[in-house]
This record gives structure tokens, C-alpha cells and sequence, in this order.
């Protein structure tokens, strides 16, 4: 019975729940939020990681000046 996983038309049933519960008017409201909320999340794990580069970078040169 739940061999397959999920098949096509249980993706159709979950976007008519969505439609049905959110309406057509707030669906696109929804997805715009999403979209910036997951563009600032990709932008602050770049920033945390050139961060750690930078610092990880500025440690080891202090080692090795103080050596």
C-alpha cells in the first residue's frame, strides 16, 4: 500500500487542500514571503561563512607572526 511513496495525485490532493484553505488571493502573498525569507537566510550562511574564512584566515596569520 505505501510502497510507492507519494504519487502524482497525492501532490495534486495536497495543492487543492492549499487553494482550498489559503485561497487564490493569499497563495501568492505566501510564496513572495517565502521567497525573500529563503533569499536572507541563503545571504546570512554565506555571510556566517566568509566570516569564519575571513577569521579562520586573520588567526592563522597571527600564529604565524607570533611563532
Amino acid at each position: 500500500m505505501l510502497r510507492n511513496g507519494l504519487e502524482p495525485w497525492h501532490l495534486l490532493v495536497v495543492v487543492i487542500l492549499f487553494l482550498l484553505l489559503f485561497g487564490s488571493k493569499k497563495l501568492p502573498d505566501a510564496a513572495r514571503g517565502l521567497g525573500k525569507s529563503m533569499r536572507i537566510l541563503k545571504s546570512e550562511a554565506k555571510a556566517m561563512k566568509e566570516d569564519g574564512t575571513a577569521q579562520s584566515s586573520t588567526n592563522s596569520a597571527e600564529g604565524t607572526t607570533t611563532s
